[in-house]
């Protein structure tokens, strides 16, 4: 059983030190557990290079934990002091246009820079001796947010460098570079490993495997930055080492940073994700402006629960309006209560909210926090104190599997940004709008990694858009008594970004070939006869098969063959959930249509609803009121 507790992200280089023993006891007081400290005090520890002050975090330290707070310490790489830049002018990443990210934020550094890396070791190895087996320092975060920003992708000459060097490992032979890339087309062919530049300020196009290829080296990269601060605390301690994802950040791959890691986290802001990162129309965004979209932080905290082998945490909850997103509303009351039980029920261990006090200076001045600058109590204290006392009353839970499973892939992401063939047709898209039609369904959903080797535990496994088959998920494909829903763009790729030989999809126990692709604009909607539309995508296919689903003109848009299903079409909300209700229907798992803007998420014991719309809504003979949490036994049912 999970024991969910709450907490919240503190800067006690922010505040007086006389502050610090009152912020402390007001923590304890409301009933946090946890505070997390430290990623982004690297100039305050060390002011001048070897120089260092620990006296004032040795002191935070022991103020927050004889409060009896448990503190997750952050190691400060994500924000080099200025006098670094000057020990290596050359550590800034470089955007693709050539730019340098320069100082005067965060995350000014490329992870490639082999100076930069060393000083990333060294001053972890400083934390990590001093705190390693501090008896409050309960766990550690990496860096923070790999990503935030677009922070990953460097342009620089040391990522240059590295770059060679890392196809130099994977092809050994300039000759086999060329024959993977296909480099014969327009004369790309290269005679040494020195002559391979960055896929970037090209006349026209780069080679898409290239591409590819510069995408895998980036989030290699990540992997072993992360993975050499990973490796120097595990020296020191046993306490579990997390690090802080984001929302829809795809630009490494978070199962291989994972692997390295006890826990895996993430940074929750449904209002700003809302405005910035979800693709949805100005009516539907205007309708949930201050909830948050029904389905994004589900999908995040089923993608981390994954990431994280099963341990996950939210590090950074959204308290009240935030400070960086084209529109900043402040949320509808209730709903950082109903944002923090989503968590749980999807089995959170912890949800800290960003952040204790809300800072009156520099960038974040604007985000709000528990306390306001003057140290009053801002609407979400009141919301959090509510949780405590409704954790206490029910008790302790644990997430429970479910009857169906979502890949999903980074590689795949890269796929359709290198080549998306059709504006707005991204996979992260395409994926979440699986997921959506799922949840509208009132099922939960269990999200698996491309390597997934045993299916065995679901019913029902959708892998839409997975552009290269592993071979392990393919072996468990053929090996899986369940359905398989798969498409559009399913198994389109070799790995070496390649149409394949028998062409697309060739999926076990599926005869059935993809004559041609076309991207639609987004004026263009094709009827289907049992209702709903397909759009963006659509896949010409011939084949033995059954047709499910069929355009107005015969065409076939949905296709079976044994256990296989095949989607040839980006179908829109309305069919998907038809063709997904039939496939549940048919392999007896229950289903309960949920009204709008209403979720229900499965636990061991009980039956969440949550209510993101800013109505109230019935559901299971209860009435749900706008950003509502109703809850029930599953005895009950």
């Amino acid at each position: 059983m999970v024991k969910r507790a709450l907490g919240t992200c503190y800067y006690p280089e922010h505040w007086p030190r006389e502050q610090w023993p009152e912020d402390a006891q007001r923590m304890a007081k409301l009933g946090l557990q946890w505070v997390r400290i430290g990623e982004f005090a690297w100039s305050r520890i060390e002011p001048a290079y070897g120089e260092f002050d620990w006296q004032w975090l040795d002191e935070a330290i022991e103020v927050l934990g004889k409060a009896g707070l448990k503190v997750v310490l952050g190691t400060p790489t994500a924000t080099p002091p200025r006098w670094m830049i000057d020990r290596h002018p050359d550590m800034v990443a470089v955007d693709e246009q050539g730019n340098p990210r320069k100082f005067g934020s965060r995350r000014h550094y490329c992870f490639s820079h082999l100076g930069f890396q060393a000083e990333s070791q060294r001053i972890t190895e400083m934390f990590a001796k001093r705190y390693g087996l501090n008896k409050h320092v309960v766990a550690w975060q990496t860096d923070n947010e790999y990503g935030c920003h677009d922070t990953v992708i460097s342009y620089s000459p040391p990522a240059q460098q590295a770059f060679r060097a890392w196809c130099e490992a994977k092809y050994k032979t300039i000759q086999a570079l060329n024959e993977a890339w296909g480099n014969v087309f327009w004369s790309m062919e290269y005679s040494s490993f020195e002559q391979i530049d960055l896929p970037n300020l090209t006349v026209t196009e780069a080679n898409p495997a290239h591409r590819m290829a510069f995408r895998r080296f980036s989030s290699d990269q990540v992997v072993q930055f992360n993975r050499q601060q990973v490796d120097i605390i595990r020296q020191y301690t046993d306490a579990p080492v997390a690090h802080n994802y984001m929302g829809r950040i795809t630009e490494f791959d978070h199962f291989d940073v994972g692997d390295d890691l006890d826990i895996a986290s993430w940074d929750s802001y449904p209002l700003g994700f809302l405005e910035d990162r979800i693709v949805a129309d100005d009516q539907f965004k205007h309708d949930h402006a201050r909830q948050g979209h029904p389905d994004f932080q589900a999908f995040h905290h089923d993608l981390y629960r994954a990431v994280g082998k099963g341990r996950w945490w939210v590090m950074e909850q959204q308290p009240g309006p935030v400070n960086w997103a084209p529109y900043n509303p402040a949320p509808l009351r209730g709903m950082v209560r109903l944002w923090t039980w989503e968590a749980f029920a999807h089995g959170a261990e912890n949800v800290v909210y960003f952040r204790w006090r809300q800072a009156p200076f520099a960038q974040e001045q604007m985000h709000s926090g528990l306390l306001r600058p003057d140290s009053e109590t801002a609407p979400a204290f009141d919301e959090a104190a509510q949780v405590v006392r409704e954790l206490n009353d029910l008790g302790d839970d644990d997430h429970v599997q479910s009857d169906v499973a979502l890949v999903f892939d980074y590689q795949s992401n890269w796929a359709t940004d290198i080549q998306p063939q059709g504006k707005d047709c991204h996979y992260f898209d395409l994926v979440f709008d699986h997921y959506c039609a799922l949840r509208k369904l009132g099922l939960s959903v269990d999200i698996l990694p491309p390597t997934c080797a045993d299916l065995s535990a679901y019913k029902l496994v959708l892998i839409p858009g997975l552009t290269t088959l592993s071979d392990p998920l393919r072996q468990a494909i053929k090996n899986f008594d369940g359905t398989v829903l798969a498409g559009p763009r399913t198994n389109a790729k070799t790995s070496e970004f390649a149409i394949p030989t028998p062409l697309p999809p060739n999926l076990p126990g599926l005869n059935c070939t993809i004559e041609y692709v076309e991207s639609l604009r987004s004026t263009i909607s094709i009827e289907l006869e049992n209702g709903g539309a397909l759009g963006k995508w659509r896949e010409e296919i011939s084949g033995e098969f059954n047709v499910v689903e069929k355009t107005l003109k015969g065409v076939p848009a949905v296709v079976e063959q044994n256990n296989m299903i095949y989607v040839a079409a980006w179908l829109d909300q309305s069919a998907l959930g038809r063709v997904l209700g039939q496939i549940c229907a048919q392999n007896q798992i229950e289903t309960e249509i949920m009204p709008a803007s209403v979720r229900r998420r499965d636990t061991r014991t009980q039956h969440f609803y949550f209510n993101y719309g800013a109505t109230a809504q019935e559901i299971a003979g209860q009435t749900i009121e706008p950003a509502g949490v109703f809850w029930k036994p599953k005895s009950s049912t």
